[in-house]
């Protein structure tokens, strides 16, 4: 029995320290995409100011002929949510964050009476709000933990349409920032109307208090309003892969700890058995003895 037993744990002692393998090296290749992914979100900062500076410019240079692209009307009848999370998981609570947040901003948006094109980023998106009976209208997949500006291009144009056309009064967009290592946050953005950030407004003042755009404001943020948003998106999914990896890492460096754990346990579980086993047998041996002995 002693000896079965013995077997049994042999067996799952390899099957754990072989799980401590792959978590291991799943948690080794997450950090590594950590400092990659904090790399591109510096690269990406110096476009992503430039272009807000230019569309603060451009509002604050003529508000009237910008209230299309800034002014918020007072009913909103339809609200684009673009939601953006991964394509894995094994990274903790990353995708169940930031998409529970999101089911609940698209409720509270339909109970204020606002109807929800939703627009989602990550294969782990659209199956959670299908399985809760909420429409997904498009889905972009592959592409989450490593994106390019042309993903952001795509989803751009795909969300700034119904906005353009007057089919939604507002784009909104959840997501996880990443503020630093140990620090990520789900948050809710509005895209459109253009959010007019004053701590960017211009130190020196051109022509007219600001610089002079040509053509008009009004048509020059007509075609900055999707590279804007391009940008926005943009940096949305980087800081999304960020924090992604990061979650993961944390998530595949607790699997190997609990690993490292149980393979301690069920070994000391091993040796225990071993050590009655072997006593068994001496009592065994000595009893044998004593039986001889007395027999004579």
């Amino acid at each position: 029995m002693a000896g079965g037993q013995e077997r049994v744990l042999r067996r799952r002692i390899k099957s754990v320290q072989a799980t401590r393998k792959i978590t291991k090296a799943m948690e080794l290749i997450a950090a590594s995409q950590i400092g990659r992914s904090q790399a591109r979100i510096a690269a990406n900062r110096p476009y992503r100011a430039g272009m807000r500076r230019i569309v603060v410019e451009a509002a604050l240079g003529d508000p009237s002929a910008a209230a299309k692209l800034l002014s918020l009307p007072e009913k909103v009848t339809s609200t684009v949510v673009l939601v953006v999370a991964g394509d894995r998981g094994l990274s903790g609570p990353y995708n169940s964050t930031v998409l529970r947040t999101a089911e609940r901003l698209v409720r509270d948006l339909r109970s204020q009476g606002s109807a929800v094109r939703l627009f989602t980023v990550g294969k782990k998106a659209a199956p959670f709000f299908r399985f809760r009976g909420l429409d997904v209208e498009h889905s972009w997949q592959g592409f989450a933990d490593r994106p390019a500006f042309g993903d952001a291009r795509q989803i751009a144009a795909g969300v700034v349409a119904p906005f353009l056309t007057g089919e939604a009064q507002r784009v909104l967009l959840v997501s996880t920032r990443f503020r630093s290592a140990g620090v990520q946050e789900v948050t809710t953005e509005q895209l459109l109307p253009l959010v007019v950030d004053e701590s960017v407004r211009p130190v020196t003042p051109g022509l007219h208090g600001y610089t002079e755009f040509e053509p008009d404001v009004e048509q020059l943020l007509t075609r900055l309003a999707p590279t804007a948003l391009e940008s926005e998106i943009f940096t949305a999914l980087l800081e999304g892969a960020a924090s992604f990896h990061t979650s993961q890492q944390r998530a595949m460096a607790a699997a190997t700890e609990n690993a490292d754990e149980l393979s301690r346990n069920l070994t000391r579980i091993m040796n225990q058995a071993r050590q009655d086993s072997i006593t068994t047998e001496i009592m065994e041996i000595v009893g044998g003895a004593e039986a001889l002995r007395s027999g004579k």
